[in-house]
């Protein structure tokens, strides 16, 4: 067993829990503790592949990196893909094992809870510490029968629980005095302490609040974060949009559909950091603005999001777009749009067998989706304005696409296979990579194609773990760390 658990769990979704557990994965490794980071369930269309091959949450995978880890899929045993407002495609342990209703997923928690327990069990006996982070909030009253996302999984492996409140959306003390009374008696027993996330202001004006807080509870504040200025971490979830930039060395107009399943948009997060790059995202009834390039996101709903950019009149801007120059990037889905056809013959979308749908027709391309996902890591190659760049990326796809004709290829990847789409003319690239753009000769080398001279040199990776440090560090400023711990250890021994 490892010498300590801990559990954070949040008032609401967004409230920090999964910046807390990066924090803290950071500042126990600098203290030489080795510590997983852990989620059991997980609702998220932003996923992660590992090295072997398994599907995982894309905050799990941020979290064991800043852990010094490889992800691995015991660190989210649980991944829940909405596909529909009242459906999801459930992973468990790396593997789809089907799509089910609110309903059907309900009943089938307690064979769920037995893997998220299966993969708890093998992380606590390898590392020191396991931190655990919860999922919306402990006291969703309708979701409490056999609760494996918060109090009912902390229970099980008899946890201490920490609740994170954002004091930026307002009544962070009724949140956290509201929460904590919905709980049990035992459940509050296990709460050792409050953090209050994204303060801004003098602390001094805050104090006589976190004493009423602490005399009213009988619980103490362990933290208050600041709110940090400008802080990027890979979202779990909610799609971001991105400030205008007024600097005048913008060199290059991305514009972005927002589909009501859109996937995986951690992709563009390099761009939209770049200093040569706008990036405007447009969702639902919003006008679509003149671009230098558009990218097709990657879609957890192919068919469906395909029918809802036709009504948003993508296709005609599309072709407007490139009868004027323009330039398209299709990822994943949105590769698959660009095609010619698309059949869904097992129904794996949306439960109905036999459908099919023309695409955008600007790839030689049709496309099948096929029982077996596709998750692979891969590197390779691509050659674009007659220089070789290195590419790095990941695969989660059910679809399998085969092209009418000859073609030029996007990438040779590292086993010689030759990967995704150049038309001839130069204007559009599709593939199946997430993650294109995180490396920075591949992401140097698509803004040179884009029409961007001279891009700066911008390397994601060491942002991220540049703004993993300010994280912690600031949450070590903020926080008594070491008496965490101790706190932590001592429950377990109690």
């Amino acid at each position: 067993m490892p010498a300590f658990s801990l559990m954070i769990q949040g008032t609401t979704s967004d409230a920090g829990k999964s910046t807390l557990v990066t924090a803290l994965c950071r500042l126990l490794v600098r203290r030489g503790i080795k510590v997983a980071p852990f989620k059991p369930q997980n609702m998220a269309l932003n996923s992660a592949v590992t090295n072997d091959g398994n599907e995982i949450g894309r905050a799990q995978a941020v979290q064991a990196y800043a852990a010094g880890l490889e992800a691995h899929v015991d660190m989210n045993p649980i991944l829940l893909k909405p596909n529909t407002d009242t459906g999801a495609q459930v992973i468990i342990q790396g593997k789809a094992i089907g799509n089910m209703n609110a309903v059907g997923y309900h009943e089938y928690k307690t064979v769920a809870k037995e893997a998220a327990l299966e993969s708890y069990y093998r992380l606590a006996d390898k590392y020191d510490a396991v931190l655990i982070e919860g999922a919306g909030s402990p006291a969703e009253i309708n979701l409490r029968a056999r609760d494996i996302a918060n109090m009912g999984f902390a229970e099980s492996v008899n946890c201490p629980v920490i609740i994170i409140a954002d004091i930026d959306k307002g009544g962070v003390f009724a949140h956290l005095v509201g929460t904590l009374e919905l709980l049990s008696q035992s459940e509050q027993d296990r709460v050792i302490g409050f953090v209050i996330n994204r303060f801004r202001g003098d602390i001094s004006l805050l104090q006589s609040g976190l004493d009423w807080l602490e005399e009213r509870t009988g619980k103490p504040v362990l933290g208050v974060l600041p709110y940090l200025t400008g802080f990027h971490l890979e979202s779990e979830d909610a799609v971001t949009k991105s400030p205008l930039k007024t600097e005048t060395n913008t060199k290059l107009n991305i514009v972005i559909p927002i589909m009501p399943r859109t996937s995986n948009h951690t992709d563009w997060d390099a761009l939209r950091l770049h200093p040569d790059v706008q990036v405007t995202l447009v969702g639902a009834n919003e006008v679509i603005p003149p671009a230098d390039l558009v990218i097709l996101p990657g879609s957890k709903s192919v068919q469906s999001d395909l029918a809802f950019l036709r009504n948003e009149g993508w296709e005609s801007y599309l072709n407007k777009h490139l009868r004027y120059g323009g330039k398209i990037i299709g990822i994943c889905g949105g590769f698959q749009m660009l095609g010619e056809k698309l059949l869904d013959p097992l129904g794996l979308e949306n439960h109905q067998a036999n459908t099919e749908s023309s695409g955008f027709g600007f790839i030689p391309m049709e496309t099948v989706l096929e029982k077996d996902k596709q998750l692979k890591q891969r590197q390779g190659t691509l050659s674009l304005n007659n220089r070789t760049s290195q590419l790095t990326g990941y695969e989660i796809h059910s679809g399998v696409s085969r092209f009418a004709e000859e073609v030029r290829h996007f990438s040779t990847l590292e086993n010689g296979e030759q990967e995704g789409f150049i038309s001839a003319d130069n204007k559009i690239i599709g593939t199946y990579l997430h993650g294109v753009f995180d490396h920075p000769e591949a992401l140097s080398a698509l803004l040179e194609w884009s029409g961007v001279q001279e891009a700066n040199h911008f390397d994601y990776d060491q942002f991220r773990d540049s703004e993993i440090n300010r994280l912690a560090d600031s949450a070590e400023q903020h926080m008594d760390i070491d008496q965490l711990i101790e706190s932590c250890k001592a429950f377990q021994l109690s």
